[in-house]
């Protein structure tokens, strides 16, 4: 019974972390995607799921890009 129990707990505690792994990635990938021009503003936006207040096109594009550039580690990369 208490195998069962840890065994429980493993679980449950580790499933949270796996969904931030996945979530950070999918992050990562639209910004790197946007980046080398795979997807346009838009498309990074919906995937991102920000929420630009009619926005024009270089408003979307600086939204983007601001919100990429805390996911660089580098601050040498420009979006």
């Amino acid at each position: 019974m208490k195998i069962l129990l840890i065994a429980f707990f493993f679980i449950s505690f580790t499933s949270p972390t796996n969904a931030v792994t996945t979530k950070m990635f999918k992050v990562l990938d639209t910004c790197a995607r946007y980046r080398l021009k795979e997807i346009n503003v838009k498309e990074a936006i919906e995937k991102l799921k920000l929420k630009p207040k009619n926005a024009s096109q270089v408003e979307s594009e600086e939204i983007v890009r601001r919100y990429c550039s805390v996911f660089t580690p580098n601050e040498k990369i420009e979006f």
